[in-house]
């Protein structure tokens, strides 16, 4: 199939795109990668959020190094408060094993859910039983939290 049939051609990519673009990938790049102190904790601040307009949650992540990296996620389901905060802590626990965290202090404004946590209230609503399991589960995978 010939090119000229679509009436498409073919340019190569200039000299001067490619420098432009080696130029952008050298300048963004880092000169060393600090190596990520494993014995530190990482601290997690989340929130979770339910209105009329729908849920979501918000998580604040410090890196050891104290390098703060925000997100804000809408869910695509309905929740209430408690249900929206332990997604929030589900994350973001997520997040940090996917960091390679080993240590981490998770914050919340909700003294339940923290409380639920802790062990110290029980659960009583199947779904937030079921976060709740998921959090005893992603535990597991630090050394502390």
């Amino acid at each position: 199939m010939e090119l000229s049939e679509y009436d498409i051609s073919y340019l190569p990519r200039t000299t001067i795109k490619a420098q432009a673009l080696a130029d952008f990938v050298s300048e963004m790049t880092g000169t060393t990668q600090e190596e990520v102190p494993r014995d530190r904790p990482w601290l997690y601040h989340v929130d979770g959020s339910s209105s009329a307009q729908g849920s979501g949650a918000g998580i604040v992540i410090t890196s050891p190094q104290g390098e703060d990296m925000e997100f804000e996620i809408k869910f695509n389901f309905e929740a209430s408060n408690n249900e929206a905060e332990c997604k929030a802590l589900v994350l973001g626990m997520r997040m940090a094993q996917d960091a390679g965290a080993l240590h981490i202090l998770a914050y919340s404004n909700s003294q339940l859910i923290v409380k639920q946590v802790s062990g110290e209230y029980e659960a009583k609503e199947e779904s937030m039983v079921q976060y709740l399991q998921q959090i005893e589960e992603l535990k597991t995978k630090f050394k502390s939290f």
